[in-house]
Order: C-alpha cells, then structure tokens, then sequence
C-alpha cells in the first residue's frame, strides 16, 4: 500500500446564511474537506497518513470523523495537544462574500516533529486551512528532507488576522519561497490577484522555481491550470528544463442552484491531488475535481459531504 501524508487543519464551523431557517449550521470543516474527498477519490492502493494536530477539547469528536474514513491507515489517529480546536464562524451575506473569525488553534509543526513522521510517505498532501499549520523555513525542511511529490494549497496564507480573530486578506509573504516547497500549487481567483502581475507571469514564476502545475479555481467558471505537460505528481527523474507553459481552462459540469461554497476548493484540491496520483491526465483529473466540488456545494458541512458521496441523501 502507498501512503499519502495530510497535513491540515480541523476545524470546527459554524456557519450563518447558507441553511434553511435561521438557526446556523454546525459542521467539520478545514481538513475534513479535503479528507472526505480523498477518502472516496483515491485509487485502493493508498492509504491516508493524518498529520494533524485537534485540541483536546474535540479530539473524540475529531478522531469519530477520522474513524469513517475508509482509506485511513490502520492505528492512526490525530495527534491530540493540550491548546483548543480551531474554531470558525462564517457569516454568509452571499455566496461570494462572507466574514470569518477565527478562536482557538493548534500549535504549528515544525520540523523536528514532522522529519521523522514523513520518512515513509509516498506523497504529502498539504492543505493552509488555517494558513498556521507551519512557517516557511518548515516547509523549506520539508521539501529538503523529503523527496516525494508534494500538493498544496495556499489559501489561507493569503489570511491575516484582525481584531477579535477576524480574518482580513493580506498579500503572500515570498511567494518564489512557498513555490518551491511543492511540485503543484493550488489557489484561488483572488489570491492569484493579489500576487500581482498577469496570470502567465505569475505562473512562470512559479514554474522557475520548480513547480510542475500552478492551478487556480475560478467558482462556477471551474479552474484553469498552468503545467510543462509533465504528470504533476509523478517520481522525480531530474529536474524539467522545458520552458513552454501549457495551459487550459476546465468548465465545471454544471451550476448548483443556491451552492454553499464551503470547503469546496478544499474538496476540489484533495481530489485533484488523489486523481494525479492515480495517474489521470491533468485535464481529466481537473474535470473529476471539479465534479467533487459542485457535490460539495449542494450539502452543508463536511459530515454531509462524506455521508452524500457514500450515496446518503443529504438536508439542505
């Protein structure tokens, strides 16, 4: 069995103005996105390997979730500290604009607790749900001292945070320095504005300092990836020297009437990272994502989203 490392963050949501009724809707969200998704898009010869740190205060519930996983490694659970779980709420005024404040929060990993718990993965999911899940000189050590394949998803490094946890967009600290920590990296619309620059320029940046693909979701307009043609995700045999980008935009499959958008890059990314690895093409893998993405969007929180892709009919 392979063994896919996932590095997050859990974090409990409550959430206002996606639901019927007036009364709020209190989910996982964070890394149980993305761990749902994998859990039904990985191919049977992997197996998810959590590095995942939850406060005391919710470490049953969390491990609970962990437990349904059907690809879970044997024996392994969250790594429980004595800090409360991260906590969220979201306030909805639409689907494109919302305030999220953040309590709580786990300790960020370093490299002495992450080199030894990494020497035995195939590949190494990593997902900013929080944007304080490490430090760049961390994921410097990580991509030094290990080899494999590595996908992340920056989102929340575009986060800062304000008064009372409120989180407020801030510009990427080093971008060149987080590119080259990772063979694929994944943002959003936005955050791929706030890097400056058009979008070829931004992406060659990336692709100088060794990425393989640079993909960026747009919402309901699907996602757009910029690639050397290469498979993302695959065994490194020196570096690539091709200097052509390709790029594509790949259509969603269709849009979801009153869609709670929540989690649903997280979901896009873990399943465009489970595909990758099990060796679809990019366009492909990006259009399976996609799909995942839009499921997403018609449930509310990420213990539907696992119950719905098990075939379980879901309350909006």
């Amino acid at each position: 069995m392979k063994r896919l490392g996932v590095v997050g963050t859990m974090v409990w949501d409550t959430i206002y103005g996606r639901g019927a009724g007036t009364q709020p809707i209190e989910e996982w969200g964070g890394i149980a996105y993305a761990l749902a998704g994998l859990d039904h898009a990985l191919s049977d010869e992997w197996q998810i390997v959590p590095l995942i740190k939850v406060g005391r205060d919710l470490a049953p519930r969390a491990n609970e979730f962990l437990g349904e996983l059907k690809h879970r490694a044997p024996l392994t659970r969250f790594i429980e500290v004595a800090e409360p779980n991260n906590r969220v709420e979201l306030h909805y005024e639409s689907a494109a604009r919302r305030t999220e404040c953040l309590t709580g929060g786990v300790p960020r990993w370093t490299w002495a607790e992450l080199g030894p718990m990494v020497r035995d993965l195939d590949a190494i999911y990593v997902n900013f749900c929080s944007g304080f899940e490490m430090t760049l000189e961390t994921a410097r050590a990580l991509r030094q001292g290990y080899a494999g394949p590595m996908y992340a998803d920056l989102h929340s490094l575009f986060l800062g945070m304000a008064h009372h946890g409120l989180r407020v967009p801030q510009d990427l600290a080093d971008p060149p320095g987080w590119f080259a920590c990772f063979d694929v990296v994944q943002m959003n619309e936005n955050e791929m504005q706030r890097l400056g620059g058009d979008p070829l320029t931004v992406a060659a940046t990336a692709m100088g300092t060794g990425v393989r693909m640079l993909v960026v979701t747009l919402a309901e307009r699907g996602a757009v990836f910029f690639g050397r043609g290469e498979p993302p995700l695959a065994p490194r045999r020196g570096r690539d020297t091709t200097t052509t980008i390709q790029t594509a935009r790949i259509a969603p499959p269709a849009v979801v009437p009153d869609p709670d958008p929540t989690g649903c890059g997280d979901v896009f990314g873990a399943t465009l990272a489970a595909r990758l690895l099990a060796g679809d093409v990019i366009e492909t893998a990006i259009a399976r994502a996609n799909g995942y993405a839009a499921k997403n969007a018609a449930c509310r929180g990420a213990g539907a989203f696992l119950h719905s892709l098990r075939g379980g009919i879901t309350v909006p």
